[in-house]
């Protein structure tokens, strides 16, 4: 995690925030959630994160506003392992990046929760 070092890029914010989720950091996750999108309160849920591949980094360097990283999160939850594929949006916010929003990948890339 950042450790007070913010995020470069767009992934970096994202396996960040993956690592929150397996250490039950919600404290991370709910300062990296964009206001505009961020629910009151953050839960990590009833789960296992297992691993982590990053699928597609289409936008989100050093120098751009707008990041968009594809990712599959492995995990095992109350009804067996299974498989989280989203699109994640991110937004420079301050100087910061920020999680923005997620949604299935597009066509062709699988459902987003098997």
């Amino acid at each position: 995690m950042d450790d007070g070092v913010p995020a470069e890029t767009a992934e970096q914010l994202m396996r960040s925030r993956y690592t929150a989720f397996v250490l039950g950091r919600e404290d991370h996750l709910w300062r990296t959630w964009h206001p505009r999108t961020r629910p009151a309160r953050v839960e990590g849920g009833d789960v296992e994160w297992v691993g982590l591949t990053i699928l597609d980094v289409v936008s989100g360097g050093a120098d751009d506003r707008i990041g968009i990283v594809e990712f599959e999160a492995r995990y095992v939850g109350p009804g067996g392992p299974a498989v989280l594929r989203e699109r994640s949006e991110f937004e420079r916010r301050g100087g910061r990046w920020t999680y923005l929003e997620g949604s299935a990948p597009p066509e062709g890339r699988g459902p987003l929760v098997s």
